[in-house]
């Protein structure tokens, strides 16, 4: 419909509405395009024709009516609706991914949630074994200890405390768990203080 007096309002050009005839115009695509080019296609189009003109009102095309093809799901909802949400604030690529990829993201969070309770512990334990792992030579020691009673065999145990010592030295652990690196230097040391006692 061309509204009256649309083209020169003072001069009333046309006198009265004028209903025009044109064909419809539909974009087509293949079957395989991807949809996130969908998408792209009918923001475009909604940028370029949704604007009011002479010939209709704002927002009037692009539109679903009279159309002999059927019309994807992708373009449908994208000229139902505005530009989606994530777009508006996000760069297209990663408002799609994040689209596309919800459902794997939340299968991806369901997994990350019961882990992130079993790696720390996990992670405690690695570092500890690092240091609890010399205990079982250090109670062996011990152990001879009592049962050892000539200066000979306590100076050999004497220097496999040495040597167990200079290791100890020689392990890294990160900072939050030096107190137990140091309780193991300490508990050398006791042994020790026990050997040379005997």
């Amino acid at each position: 419909m061309l509204p009256r007096g649309v083209v020169d309002l003072a001069a009333n050009i046309p006198p009265q509405d004028v209903r025009l005839v044109a064909p419809t115009t539909a974009l087509i695509n293949h079957k395989g395009t991807h949809p996130a080019l969908l998408q792209l296609f009918v923001q475009a189009g909604n940028q370029i024709h949704s604007s009011a003109g002479w010939f209709k009102r704002a927002r009037e095309y692009p539109n679903m009516a009279n159309n002999e093809l059927p019309i994807s799901a992708e373009a449908e909802r994208g000229i139902k609706n505005n530009k989606p949400f994530l777009q508006r604030y996000l760069p297209f690529w990663v408002a799609n991914l994040v689209e596309r990829m919800w459902l794997v993201m939340g299968v991806i969070l369901a997994l990350l949630l019961p882990l992130s309770r079993i790696v720390p512990p996990l992670y405690a334990f690695r570092v500890r074994s690092r240091i609890f792992r010399w205990y079982g030579q250090l109670r062996d020691i011990e152990n001879r200890i009592e049962s050892t009673g000539d200066a000979g065999g306590n100076n050999a145990l004497l220097e496999e405390l040495n040597r167990l010592e200079s290791r100890a030295e020689k392990i890294s652990v990160p900072l939050s768990y030096t107190d137990e690196l140091y309780a193991l230097r300490s508990n050398i040391h006791l042994v020790r203080n026990k050997l040379q006692r005997m």
